[in-house]
């Protein structure tokens, strides 16, 4: 089954595109200098005039500043940037606070990173998902293959229990920003 998630993922997250595998091993020697000698991935390419992508939106927020860390930390920047497109659920720097104490520091560490990756793709959709697409009781499958369900009551929007607080059109989809952090079941 681990095989089937990491295709899964691999397919959904399409930013590899024959130069990473799934297990953040270089598929070619090749590959790996080409992407090298480039400068890096994705991430580093200039782009002016473009409309932000859901990364460049989370790093422009004072409030974003613990996901961006997390982003990081799983090696995900490029990922993100890629065309998409993805509905991502942006928890706030005061929803990972929330989180018992030590929890965040924890999933930072190098050897949690399969850990850290894990919540972070719960809170990614390969797909966009507007506010006026969103339906009561909507399931949406996650990168990490688990469900979130959508409320929508009384003109307020919700993933499982945490509040849909802003949302913000991307370049590669958008980013509903989010009180609480979604935490796979």
């Amino acid at each position: 089954m681990k095989n089937v998630k990491t295709w899964v993922i691999c397919a959904g997250f399409t930013a590899f595109a024959g130069l990473m595998a799934c297990n953040d091993a270089p598929s070619s020697t090749a590959g790996a200098a080409a992407e090298t000698a480039m400068g890096g991935g994705q991430s580093t390419v200039a782009d002016e005039t473009s409309q932000p992508n859901v990364v460049q939106i989370a790093s422009g927020s004072k409030d974003h500043t613990t996901l961006v860390a997390a982003i990081k930390a799983a090696d995900y920047v490029d990922v993100l940037v890629n065309a998409g497109p993805f509905t991502v659920f942006a928890p706030t720097n005061a929803a990972f606070d929330a989180l018992p104490e030590g929890t965040v520091a924890n999933l930072l560490k190098p050897e949690n990173k399969a850990a850290l990756q894990e919540v972070l793709e719960y809170h990614v959709f390969v797909g966009v998902i507007n506010k006026e697409a969103m339906r009561e009781g909507q399931r949406l499958n996650q990168v990490n293959l688990k469900n979130v369900t959508l409320s929508v009551k009384d003109g307020k929007y919700m993933v499982n229990d945490a509040n849909i607080i802003a949302s913000i059109p991307a370049s590669n989809g958008v980013v509903h920003v989010i009180d609480k952090v979604l935490l796979p079941q």
